[in-house]
């Protein structure tokens, strides 16, 4: 039977949702926490999880509250941890804090915890629970879990519109499509994602840095992604701006002329990871993603390698903004997409949220 919370038990895992919405930029690869210690009705506490390798955000809140833990109730977003890694469980910090009861938002879906860190803490006599605003807590954390529990990251594909539809004029021109406050948005979804990935058709079109810029991490180092390039036939030019600084890792299929070398002696990192048809394998790529760690991948890409993704159904999410402008039928649309012969045949999706950024609209869009 699930556990009847109270009004104050949303109020107070509200506020840790909230604190764990600080280290968005910041904890990768690492989920989002937030944590908050209540005693006789007072917020004694408080924490979050600011940057891979440091305190855990319970570790944080437990030293805000000193001996004032005892006897608390702790609201954590995500279950604490069982199992010895960069840090101490937090499971055992709990107990020796003497906290009474421990209320997760949800399970953590890291196999090595996974319930145990939970269970712990009830062998040991703390009320443990778990499922208040489980949903809101999985929101933050959608691509640890999608990680954890899929071996494959969080794929978002950003795109900039006009209302019918394109992305660039027919010779390619597309800055800017959006106004300021659209872009400034774009840079902080680029912030939340541990790799940004793009094709090496943009890259020479439009020779971008691909990072972060303008944007702040709470109590932090604003963490940079991982640039991902696919580049099949190893095309990128030496002085691409991307390659100026950052990491790089660049997936070809072959290095038939010896190219890999001089891309690696200015920084970056290819491999080989050939597929049907001469081109990259896609679905390998990510699989190796996940590997090293990569929760989110943001995809900023042209017409060919965004229809490729989409086809191949590693696109979980669009993150689409419109722009109020018509460029006619002859400039670039969105995607490589084969015809459909029936509507039946066509992809729907849930939009999640709309809003208004300046003059144009942002779509977030999942497929369902």
């Amino acid at each position: 039977m699930a556990p009847a919370f109270s009004a104050s038990d949303h109020q107070h895992m509200a506020r840790a949702l909230r604190l764990a919405e600080r280290g968005l930029f910041s904890t990768s690869p690492n989920p989002r926490v937030g944590c908050v210690i209540v005693r006789d009705g007072e917020i004694v506490g408080e924490g979050w999880h600011v940057r891979a390798g440091g305190q855990h955000a319970e570790v944080h809140a437990l030293q805000a509250a000193g001996d004032r833990a005892r006897g608390a109730t702790l609201y954590v977003t995500l279950e604490p941890c069982s199992h010895h890694g960069r840090t101490p469980p937090c499971a055992e910090a709990l107990l020796v804090a003497g906290v009474a009861r421990v209320v997760a938002a949800m399970q953590d879906p890291n196999p090595q915890v996974a319930g145990r860190g939970l269970a712990r803490l009830r062998v040991a006599g703390v009320i443990a629970e778990c499922g208040l605003l489980a949903a809101e807590a999985q929101e933050i954390n959608v691509g640890f879990v999608a990680r954890m529990t899929r071996a494959r990251p969080w794929l978002r594909m950003k795109l900039a519109a006009s209302l019918d539809g394109k992305t660039a004029l027919q010779n390619g021109a597309s800055q800017w499509l959006t106004g300021a406050a659209a872009r400034q948005d774009g840079h902080r979804w680029r912030a939340r994602a541990c790799a940004i990935l793009s094709g090496i058709g943009t890259v020479r079109h439009d020779d971008p840095q691909l990072n972060v810029r303008a944007v702040e991490a709470p109590g932090a180092e604003l963490h940079q992604p991982l640039k991902v390039i696919v580049d099949t036939r190893l095309e990128l030019p030496l002085d691409a701006r991307l390659l100026r600084d950052g990491a790089v890792l660049i997936a070809a299929t072959a290095d038939d002329c010896g190219r890999s070398a001089a891309l690696v002696q200015r920084g970056a990192e290819v491999i080989l990871l050939p597929g049907p048809g001469g081109k990259v394998d896609l679905v390998a790529l990510l699989d190796e993603l996940a590997r090293r760690g990569i929760n989110e991948v943001h995809v900023e890409a042209g017409f060919a390698l965004s229809g490729s993704l989409l086809r191949a159904g590693l696109v979980d999410e669009l993150l689409l903004y419109l722009a109020p402008c018509l460029i006619g039928d002859a400039a670039r649309g969105m995607f490589d997409l084969p015809p459909l012969q029936s509507l039946a045949d066509k992809r729907t999706l849930q939009i999640r949220d709309l809003r208004m950024l300046g003059a144009d609209l942002r779509v977030l869009a999942r497929f369902s």
